[in-house]
């Protein structure tokens, strides 16, 4: 019984909600403007028709030859009406009854059949009409003359339309501003043009969106903590069983190009939800208060559909902390916005099932009260991928792709430290333009090695012209960059050094940088001399320096006062760090220390640079004749690797398992260490020794094709052995 009365309050609740019409849709109201639309309708019509009967155009040569000349013509009026001019034709009574003037006997309405006009005919000017028409009766008898009368008639319903159509757009207008103005269409978004509705696109089931979970290469963690809100979105109950609430809000935080939007994309995909997007400057407009309206629209919009998601994409362009702008007042529309957000997103019921996820690269900048729990419950750090995650990226944008079986992805993922996830997507799309441009029907390891260096150095200019003592200097600039790296303990490994021009440097030296969760004083200090190896190089070798080394002094610069006033790795200085984390201080104009702490700063910055300076010359100084081995080996070839700067300096002495080697054993499994062995193995036969074993694989598939058949055909006969034996016990029997 109980279950009974339920299902009749229900029904109940849904009739009062349609209106109780019939057809259980909201009720329609009649719409006033069809009726604004019919007089419009009929006053074209007016204007157009003027009334007119039942008359039938006719040609001038059918007019001659069939009506003056036969003597059916009765009366000709030529009508004037503004500049428009035609002639009226009556016919005969006697004339009308014969059977080529039927139709326009009974098209008529009424007296108009026989009264007429019964033709009408279009004519440019009257004097011309007069002067045709005078020309035809000078071979007519006067019997068959008929003089022209003339009228001329006012267009009022084109007058009254002149005269009403303005007023009436102008009423309309008026209407339609005020309506706007007042919210007559209702709900946040009635404001004038619609400014305060909300921009965001809608994803759901009816848009089918192809990113899933499975697209999102590494990330794991985030992609735990995402997956879990999707999952309440899913199955509620399994939570709220347990008096569990969901976070309202998630903030994805991490620097560009590592996948944020990519994963909110994915959580559209998987949730099967309404799932609101936009970007955090759809809120800003140049009218007052628009932002506020479309974050109230939006949320109004997602409580209508709940369960739903709500994402906001560079949330820091309206979220902001409040107060900083230096123009006391100058920003208050920011404010608003931001106010408004935070009151949307503090007014949520418990559970009430939208959730907001957002994303920013700028969290330090955002509001406190914006991040407190109750709103952004969670932040999910997306951070730039370690090796084993660039792997697994690069398996992920290398599915559409025809590669080549030697393609190492073990072997790019270790040349691609510090790339994000748009970083890898963009190689492995340069790779394919650069094997579609070699006209290559694979792409091969090379294609993604150029596209590598492509994506970093720029595209290769070989046509640009370079002295040869501009490029005796540029040579010499890089071979002290190579050395210094390769004869200092911390330095970077190097890769390559080119003096071919790309992009804006006019040579290039890659190295390698180990992938370090901390980085020691000494570390640093001998990337500093790595960097000033070229600068260092000239000045041995020429006795004078260039201004080549703009980009080494520029980060070297930025490393040392680092080193000093935030890292607190300088003596004089101590353990102090001038770093703001929270970005509140931003826009403040003050330091957080005296002049004579800058002063001092400045002083040990320098201090740092020119030891490290002399240092790298005295590097150099020692190894002088490996130096010039190597500038001239880089002025023949222009392109020299790693194996032919061990040719001139020796094995390096600090060459040992690198830091990445060592996590990439850690964190794989032994399968694909396996892999990783086998793929290193092939790599290192030769093409003989692969041919063998194709030809050995073959003929054991072979031989294994023929046995399988030979034993089918083995079990066939023993079957049917024992069939026959059965059947002959059956006849025993």
């Amino acid at each position: 019984m109980p279950e009974q009365k339920k299902t009749t309050q229900k029904r109940t609740t849904s009739k009062s909600k349609t209106g109780g019409n019939k057809g259980g849709g909201p009720k329609k109201n009649f719409n006033f403007y069809w009726i604004y639309a019919i007089i419009g309708v009929v006053l074209i019509g007016l204007n157009l028709f003027q009334f007119s009967g039942g008359e039938k155009k006719v040609s001038w040569n059918k007019f001659v030859d069939s009506m003056i000349k036969t003597g059916e013509v009765e009366r000709l009026l030529v009508v004037t009406t503004g500049n428009d001019s035609r002639v009226e034709i009556f016919i005969k009574g006697q004339a009308l009854q014969q059977e080529k003037y039927k139709a326009v006997r009974e098209n008529g309405i009424g007296a108009m059949g026989s009264q007429g006009p019964h033709f009408y005919l279009k004519i440019g000017t009257i004097d011309q009409f007069n002067s045709d028409l005078n020309r035809v009766y000078e071979n007519l008898p006067e019997d068959k003359q008929v003089r022209p009368d003339y009228e001329t008639r006012s267009n009022w319903a084109g007058e009254l339309i002149g005269w009403l159509l303005p007023i009436a757009l102008i009423i309309g207008f008026w209407v339609f501003i005020m309506r706007r103005m007042t919210g007559g269409s209702g709900g946040p978004g009635g404001q004038i043009f619609n400014i305060g509705k909300s921009k965001a696109t809608l994803f759901d089931k009816a848009k089918n969106v192809n990113i899933s979970f499975d697209d999102v290469a590494g990330l794991e963690e985030a992609k735990a903590e995402i997956e879990e809100i999707v999952e309440f979105l899913k199955n509620p109950k399994r939570y709220t069983e347990l008096g569990a609430k969901i976070p309202k809000g998630a903030l994805l935080v991490g620097p560009p190009g590592t996948g944020k939007t990519l994963i909110a994309k994915a959580v559209a995909g998987e949730a099967q939800v309404p799932f609101f997007s936009l970007s955090g400057s759809d809120f800003v407009e140049m009218f007052v208060g628009v932002g506020a309206s479309r974050v109230r629209d939006l949320f109004k919009q997602a409580k209508e559909k709940a369960p739903a998601i709500v994402f906001i994409d560079e949330i820091d362009a309206i979220g902001r902390a409040r107060g900083k702008s230096m123009a006391q007042g100058g920003n208050d529309e920011r404010e608003n916005t931001l106010n408004q957000l935070l009151t949307e997103m503090d007014g949520f019921g418990t559970n009430s099932g939208v959730i907001l996820l957002a994303a920013t690269n700028r969290a330090e900048v955002l509001d406190r009260a914006l991040l407190r729990p109750g709103r952004f419950d969670r932040q999910i750090h997306v951070d730039l991928p370690d090796l084993k995650e660039r792997i697994e990226i690069f398996k992920v944008h290398v599915k559409p792709l025809k590669i080549d079986d030697s393609v190492d992805l073990t072997f790019l993922g270790k040349q691609t430290p510090g790339f994000s996830g748009a970083d890898i997507a963009n190689i492995c799309n340069e790779s394919a333009l650069i094997a579609a441009r070699k006209k290559k029907k694979k792409i091969v390891q090379q294609d993604f090695i150029d596209a590598v260096d492509r994506v970093i150095g720029g595209l290769e200019k070989k046509n640009k012209i370079i002295t040869k003592e501009e490029k005796k200097t540029i040579a010499y600039h890089e071979a002290g960059h190579a050395a210094v790296s390769w004869l200092t303990r911390y330095a970077s490994p190097l890769v390559k050094v080119t003096i071919v021009p790309r992009g804006r440097s006019l040579g290039a030296a890659w190295y390698l940088p180990e992938e370090r969760q901390i980085t020691t004083k000494e570390q640093m200090l001998d990337e500093m001399c790595a960097a000033l190896g070229g600068r260092a190089a000239e000045e041995i070798t020429f006795g004078k320096v260039s201004t080549g080394a703009l980009s080494d002094l520029e980060k070297i610069t930025k490393q040392a006062y680092a080193m000093v006033s935030v890292y607190g790795l300088n003596d004089e200085i101590g353990n102090i760090s001038f770093y703001d984390s929270s970005g509140q201080n931003e826009y403040s104009f003050q330091k957080p220390y005296s002049e004579k702490t800058a002063e001092k700063i400045d002083q040990e910055v320098k201090k740092m640079v020119d030891e490290a300076y002399k240092r790298t010359k005295k590097i150099l100084e020692d190894n002088q004749d490996h130096l010039k081995e190597l500038a001239e080996l880089l002025l023949e070839k222009e392109v020299i690797f790693k194996d032919d700067l061990e040719k001139i300096f020796g094995k390096r002495a600090y060459e040992d398992e690198s830091r990445s080697e060592e996590l990439l054993k850690a964190n794989m499994k032994e399968e694909d260490q396996a892999d990783i062995a086998r793929a290193k193995q092939e790599q290192s036969k030769s093409p003989d020794q692969k041919l063998a074993e194709t030809e050995n694989k073959e003929k054991k598939e072979e031989t294994a094709a023929n046995g399988k058949g030979e034993s089918e055909d083995a079990k066939s006969s023993k079957k049917d052995e024992e069939e026959i034996t059965s059947e002959e016990k059956n006849s025993i029997n």
